[in-house]
């Protein structure tokens, strides 16, 4: 095999192990959530064991990586194109930790009967984890339209996060034997809001593979 077709297949094999970390990562968030919606402390507690496997697979992926731009010292789109996916899969297994903290704050619940402002989290989730799948697609893709459109719908989950801290706010002050669980939704409410953050990281990231430069999305 020549130097420049093994360099390409190493290159494919590293795309396609992101892309199975981020789809693990993403599904544990999706998990998480469906285990608060239905008090399933058994499907939270394997949110929190299967979180090794998406550590384990990105410090895989990073030591492929370097490996990678050591042996073969890659220039120009190539070179970004491995920087892109050691920051991208920092930022899924991010998305793990927060799928995680979510399933801890699932069990410290319990059995309670959820607050009124989980509906507004829940519609942050939806759109967390659409923005995810959607930069990851923009990603394999090199599809910077796609990418810009992920910007448009953090607007929309930073507005939602703020309306859900808003009642829960509500709701502690007229139901102060509720502040356990309105601390413990705050948290998830943050959760999401910086999964969907991480989103628009793999957006920015995808500017700079694309075009060489860096490009605040968040403006």
């Amino acid at each position: 095999m020549a130097v420049r077709e093994k360099f390409e297949y190493e290159l494919h094999s590293a795309q396609e192990q992101l892309i199975t970390l981020s789809t693990m990562a993403i599904d544990a968030l999706d998990k998480s959530m469906k285990a608060l919606i239905a008090h399933d402390i058994d499907k939270a507690l394997q949110v929190i064991d299967d979180d090794a496997d998406i550590n384990r697979l990105e410090e895989e992926l990073n030591d492929q990586v370097i490996l990678l731009i050591a042996k073969q010292s890659p220039v120009a789109t190539d070179l970004r194109r491995l920087i892109v996916t050691i920051k991208v899969a920092s930022d899924m297994e991010r998305v793990g930790d927060y799928a995680v903290n979510i399933a801890k704050e699932t069990i410290r619940i319990g059995q309670q009967d959820l607050l009124e402002p989980i509906v507004k989290i829940q519609r942050m989730h939806e759109l967390a984890t659409s923005m995810l799948r959607q930069g990851i697609d923009a990603l394999i893709e090199e599809d910077v339209e796609k990418a810009k459109e992920i910007a448009d719908l953090d607007d929309e989950v930073d507005d939602l996060y703020g309306e859900a801290i808003r009642l829960l706010f509500q709701h502690s002050a007229q139901e102060p034997e509720q502040l356990s669980q309105v601390t413990q939704l705050a948290f998830v409410c943050r959760y999401m809001e910086r999964s969907a953050d991480y989103a628009t990281n793999i957006a920015e990231q995808l500017f700079y593979l694309v075009r060489g430069r860096h490009y605040d999305l968040n403006k």
